[in-house]
């Protein structure tokens, strides 16, 4: 008989359905209990037995949901995704999801469960976009195991996520751009605040250029690599991919930059003279003392804070009876201060978007729409000029 109803208590029942026998003889069996009326444990079996003879009946896995994410990220996961993806999906999981639900049965978990653990999220003050990665990666793991048919049911399908939110843009202004470079001078990492402002590049893309991407001869710094700080156990850094096929891309800069740039190209090599053996030749542009990588937590804090402050370019507030200064941009706002000026000058957004390394020029005109409409006025004007003057 391939499946049977057997009384295990008050409105209780056995559901049990026979798959035949293993390799080693063994007899393969399903067994479910149902709570109330046997019609129930009639319908669920017939409904079962339906799904053996149409081939789509799965028996739910046993395993943890640790474990399969271990067998998902190793099979799955890290054959198709780019390693910092990967590395950010590991990250990711260890931090929020294995503690919470990482023991519970594969099988066993449900959409109120992965509700709690956005909720739980949420309420400890991680940001919308971290939920919405999260549920992401999630909803991918999940996936993968229907398709591997340990499960029946997505349980992040329906999930209700927190709404998008946007860090604010800001951008310097001409006469903030100028502070800002003139309070640079006096940092020891002047010329790449220079770099950063002037060609819009991405911290990981400047952060990870080499002598060989200069080209002093047409004035030009080409992106291919970006600089990948490991998040999980271990730590460590490693050149990644750019992070799309138009972010690899020749940016041309000014004459003053690259004079600047020979300045201290002959500077690190006088470095790299005096340490020899103890220097990292990784022919980085911009490097720590010792040839490794510039850290951008440290950029962040001990350089970019304190030109700001010197700059005059944010505010100060009271914090436990002393002012501590907030800094009114971030690092990556010299991005977007690049651009800013640059459409406001009334440069060409498709020159703009091939600069900046956006994948279409709709990403560009989408994000920086609020330059729009004075470029409109000012496109309005010298076509007033040229019909009626």
């Amino acid at each position: 008989m391939a499946g049977h109803i057997s009384k295990r208590g008050p409105n209780t029942w056995r559901v049990r359905i026979t798959f035949g026998t293993d390799a080693a003889g063994k007899r393969i069996t399903f067994n479910k209990t149902i709570h109330g009326p046997k019609k129930a444990a009639e319908k669920y079996l017939r409904d079962k037995l339906t799904e053996k003879d149409t081939g789509t009946f799965i028996q739910p896995s046993a395993e943890s949901l640790n474990a399969y994410l271990d067998r998902w990220l190793a099979d799955s996961a890290k054959p198709r995704l780019a390693e910092s993806t990967f590395e950010n999906y590991k990250y990711l999981l260890g931090l929020y999801v294995r503690k919470a639900l990482g023991a519970r049965k594969l099988a066993d978990v449900r959409l109120l469960d992965i509700q709690r653990l956005y909720s739980d999220l949420t309420a400890a003050g991680r940001s919308p976009r971290t939920v919405r990665y999260v549920h992401a990666i999630l909803r991918s793991a999940f996936a993968q195991a229907i398709t591997w048919r340990l499960i029946a049911v997505n349980p992040c399908s329906g999930a209700d996520l927190p709404q998008r939110s946007h860090a604010e843009m800001k951008a310097f202004s001409p006469d903030e751009a100028k502070r800002f470079l003139a309070a640079a001078k006096a940092d020891r990492l002047s010329l790449l605040f220079m770099f950063a402002l002037e060609s819009g590049m991405r911290p990981e893309e400047y952060l990870a250029l080499k002598w060989a991407d200069i080209d002093f001869a047409n004035n030009t710094a080409t992106v291919q690599r970006t600089l990948v700080r490991r998040k999980t156990k271990g730590g460590g850094w490693y050149f990644g991919k750019p992070k799309t096929a138009k972010s690899r891309r020749c940016v041309p800069m000014s004459r003053e930059i690259f004079a600047k740039l020979k300045d201290h190209r002959t500077t690190q090599l006088e470095q790299m003279m005096r340490l020899g053996s103890e220097y990292d030749r990784n022919d980085l542009v911009f490097a720590n003392d010792f040839g490794g990588p510039l850290d951008l937590k440290n950029i962040r804090t001990r350089n970019f804070a304190r030109i700001l402050e010197a700059a005059g370019l944010g505010h100060y507030e009271t914090v436990d009876d002393e002012k501590v200064f907030i800094p009114g941009f971030r690092v990556y706002d010299l991005r977007h201060s690049m651009a800013t000026l640059m459409l406001a000058d009334g440069v060409h957004p498709k020159i703009v978007s091939e600069r900046l390394g956006h994948a279409s020029i709709v990403l560009t005109l989408d994000t920086y729409s609020h330059v729009l409409p004075s470029m409109q006025k000012d496109a309005t004007a010298r076509l007033g000029a040229v019909l009626y003057s």
